[in-house]
């Protein structure tokens, strides 16, 4: 199925599923920097970095601003408060399913020792 609405959800996970926008995020968690600094660091062209934050701009995880020739990233304000209550709430469902599986897998060694000492 087709879905022509993107969720700030969906912009987030996206955003997050490369190791590097990761990496930025953590780095930013440090302080502002200039994408020119965080290629640097990431060891990677403008143009790439420039396309990296591009996408945590979109989904708001970093806001960047221009002054002169420099554009300075910091973390959005956003936060992640939204996708950490999805992933709770997701968390709490696998949890509750395991446990269920144990209980069956445990019923199951009931019976066969049952079955064994017969």
């Amino acid at each position: 199925m087709v879905q022509y609405v993107t969720l700030p959800l969906d912009l987030s996970f996206a955003a997050l599923s490369d190791a590097t926008r990761r990496g930025i995020i953590d780095q930013l968690g440090r302080g502002d920097a200039s994408i020119t600094s965080l290629a640097d660091k990431f060891q990677m062209t403008l143009t790439g970095m420039k396309k990296h934050v591009q996408v945590l701009e979109r989904a708001g995880l970093v806001v960047t601003q221009k002054v002169g020739r420099v554009r300075t990233c910091k973390l959005g304000k956003r936060g992640l408060k939204a996708e950490a209550e999805w992933i709770e709430a997701h968390r709490k469902l696998f949890e509750a399913r395991f446990e269920a599986l144990d209980e069956i897998i445990s019923e199951m060694k009931r019976e066969g020792s049952d079955e064994s000492a017969s």
